[in-house]
């Protein structure tokens, strides 16, 4: 789903293809999957409308609607009804017509045989045309029934292109027109939200479990900056003193178990803070504060780097242990450390990283502790912390590097598997990897957009 803002005119649009909508109350329908939050005023005078987009869904008909597809459907019984009733009286009116001319010709031959036919006969056929003679109002009415049904198919004529007319302008469309409407509509949010990469978490979906495999405690990842075509995943098993790096060619691979390759790390690894980025694994060598960076096809160590004051060998790690003192991640805007000080007295440190020298650019002191700390992970430029690695875990707090502030935070988490030892945002799949007791898990994420309108700055 699409957490969106929409200018007033993409809001128009939405209400003009579902007429249900409100601008100001709260509208959800799970059975037809549009929720429109309320609107607001931003500090700078724009209208905010936040849309929530599902990957696929149409809006339903009310009732007027219903109303004119049973009217149109009389409309239709009508019609047909009377194209039969026309096919019969047509019918029937050849037949009258033919019987008039009959009774012109008799008429005829009786006033020139008028004085040659015997009494008798003359008296036969007087009576017969007596006994014809009603057909002569039949065939009258015949007539009118015939201007009568054709003024009526005009007026059902008339009527079905008035109703055509209001379904039109109410939007009432057929199934597949109004599908098609609605999925090009989505098609242009998704590849605004796309456009836009940034937002702000209001949301953690449901765990999606990937696999079970390995320890209690590891890691496993795909490459945040590789291509999507490159669907490759990395696993590391265990928390301290491992050296190898299982490299599977899909994640359909990775599943199975199989088509993977194997690397041998020259130094060990601490904890379970790892992260692959640009091809290159991170990672934080084994009782120390330094930072390695090792590259995967030329199977060596391009640089590693000290961490200035950064602890170490479980002396900052997060509340679950597990020598996670040191924590790299990677967002939109690139690398990252999460750490502690002894200057800082336990807290979190956000350190923005160059990822040719590891070198660091940046250092943010969030004031939170990080012992009680669950986890963290980074999106857009925003530090999110978990206030534990266990059941009952929630996205707590949040700090923002681009104004140096925080807030704290209730967005639910479910730990499904009760023991998270590693946690980690991936941008190009806009997914958070964790490593939940041994279970390989995947989350989605609801970012929330501003889209701005045309002309703003």
């Amino acid at each position: 789903m699409w957490p969106l803002t929409v200018p007033p005119l993409s809001l128009l649009l939405l209400l003009l293809l579902c007429p249900g909508l409100s601008g100001q109350t709260l509208f959800q329908s799970p059975e037809e999957g549009w929720q429109l939050y309320t609107s607001a005023q931003a500090p700078d005078g724009k209208c905010i409308c936040t849309a929530v987009i599902p990957a696929q869904s149409t809006c339903a008909r009310d009732g007027r609607s219903r109303e004119l597809r049973q009217l149109m459907e009389k409309v239709q019984n009508v019609s047909q009804s009377m194209e039969v009733l026309e096919l019969r009286t047509y019918r029937d009116l050849q037949y009258v017509r033919s019987m008039e001319t009959l009774m012109r010709s008799l008429d005829a031959r009786l006033r020139v045989a008028d004085g040659s036919v015997s009494t008798k006969s003359f008296q036969e056929l007087k009576d017969r045309m007596t006994e014809l003679l009603p057909l002569s109002s039949v065939l009258e009415q015949y007539k009118a029934d015939t201007r009568t049904i054709m003024r009526l198919r005009e007026e059902v004529r008339n009527l079905s292109g008035s109703l055509a007319t209001i379904q039109e302008e109410m939007g009432a469309y057929g199934y597949e027109d109004l599908q098609q409407r609605v999925m090009a509509l989505e098609a242009r949010l998704h590849a605004c939200a796309q456009k836009l990469g940034c937002g702000k978490l209001t949301g953690v979906s449901n765990p999606i479990t990937i696999r079970a495999m390995g320890s209690r405690f590891g890691s496993w990842m795909t490459d945040t900056m590789a291509p999507s075509t490159d669907s490759r995943v990395w696993y590391m098993d265990g928390y301290y003193k491992g050296r190898r790096v299982l490299e599977f060619r899909t994640l359909g691979d990775f599943i199975k178990g199989q088509n993977f390759i194997q690397h041998l790390l020259p130094q060990p690894w601490a904890g379970t803070g790892h992260v692959v980025y640009n091809g290159s694994l991170f990672y934080n060598k084994y009782q120390s504060n330094v930072v390695v960076k090792y590259h995967f096809r030329s199977r060596s160590v391009m640089v590693q780097r000290s961490l200035p004051g950064a602890g170490y060998n479980n002396t900052f790690p997060y509340s679950w242990g597990g020598f996670s003192d040191m924590d790299f991640m990677v967002d939109e805007s690139g690398l990252w450390a999460v750490y502690t000080t002894n200057q800082n007295a336990g807290n979190i440190v956000v350190s923005r990283l160059d990822p040719h020298t590891l070198e660091v650019v940046r250092s943010w002191d969030t004031g939170y502790p990080k012992r009680s700390a669950g986890e963290a992970f980074m999106i857009c430029g925003v530090l999110y912390v978990t206030n534990s690695h266990l059941a009952g875990a929630k996205v707590y707090f949040a700090y923002f590097t681009n104004t140096s502030s925080y807030e704290y935070t209730d967005v639910p988490f479910h730990n499904q598997y009760s023991h998270i030892s590693m946690l980690d945002y991936n941008p190009r799949e806009r997914a958070l990897y964790t490593w939940n007791n041994g279970h390989q898990v995947l989350y989605n994420v609801t970012l929330f957009h501003v889209i701005s309108t045309a002309g703003d700055p």
